[in-house]
């Protein structure tokens, strides 16, 4: 079957292609869509090249937020947003080799929606909103609403991923995986969480353990007994109850990464070892 190839140079351009071919696959840095193509898994009708439209690489602040281009690479995260968002600094970080992060971009992790994708964990954990885009106008979307289930978000077949925005952070945030080595691995599980000492919570993000990344939300809500007045460090106890209740919130299965019951086990650790590591540099600050 023929596929045709649809190369737009700007904004307006890409918008009226993808109305018009609604069918056709969006593509930037292709590190998930050419390994679908390869082994035969999809098989559009048209691919949308998007490389050309510049303003799909760029990012910038807007008063309290920052505003991230869908087309922005992970290694432009990892080396221009450490202070402004280091929880997707951290997870940019585990994201496949160096040459996957020079293409791979988080708009195309949103776009792919997969449980296991890296960058979803801390969007959850800061309330990012993901920016939609077509010839009827835009839309946002908070990312804890845009997805729908495994591979499949709110997305309509008009619509492209403009960019993301996510909060400038204002306290410590942390990122952490586990599987069988730091990246270049799809993860076993992941968690990601923000604190927020404004509104006396944390926010909280799962990867891999549920049919979609999840918020563990009891957890944030027992955030909000924590010291944060005081900023007195946290006993075993409390540590322990909110890896508990973040275990509690997943919805895993069995599969050839791993078990379930392994999963919820590593998640409690996860949860544990970020609040604390967070925590402690709160404390710090």
């Amino acid at each position: 079957m023929s596929m045709e190839f649809l190369q737009p140079s700007t904004w307006d351009e890409a918008l009226a292609a993808k109305a018009a071919h609604p069918d056709a696959v969006p593509i930037a840095g292709g590190t998930d869509v050419m390994v679908e193509l390869n082994f035969d898994k999809r098989r559009p009708s048209a691919l949308l090249d998007l490389t050309r439209v510049g303003e799909l690489t760029e990012w910038g602040t807007d008063g309290e937020s920052l505003r991230i281009g869908a087309g922005v690479p992970y290694s432009t995260i990892i080396s221009e947003l450490g202070r402004l968002a280091p929880g997707l600094v951290m997870a940019s970080r585990t994201v496949g080799s160096p040459q996957i992060r020079n293409r791979g971009t988080v708009g195309g992790n949103l776009g792919s929606a997969s449980p296991a994708g890296d960058a979803h964990p801390p969007l959850l954990a800061c309330g990012a909103t993901v920016e939609l885009a077509s010839t009827r106008g835009v839309r946002t979307v908070p990312v804890a609403e845009f997805f729908t289930g495994p591979k499949r978000s709110v997305l309509a077949p008009d619509e492209l991923i403009a960019g993301f925005r996510v909060p400038r952070a204002v306290a410590p945030q942390q990122f952490s995986k586990v599987g069988t080595r730091n990246a270049m691995v799809i993860a076993v599980c992941s968690f990601g969480l923000a604190l927020d000492p404004e509104r006396g919570r944390v926010g909280t993000g799962i990867g891999s353990a549920g049919p979609t990344p999840l918020r563990a939300l009891d957890a944030e809500a027992f955030s909000a007994e924590l010291p944060w007045q005081t900023r007195e460090p946290l006993g075993e106890g409390p540590v322990r109850r909110f890896g508990e209740l973040v275990a509690a919130a997943a919805a895993p299965i069995d599969d050839v990464r791993g078990s379930a019951a392994y999963r919820r086990h590593a998640l409690a650790v996860l949860a544990r070892r970020t609040l604390a590591w967070a925590w402690e540099a709160y404390r710090c600050e």
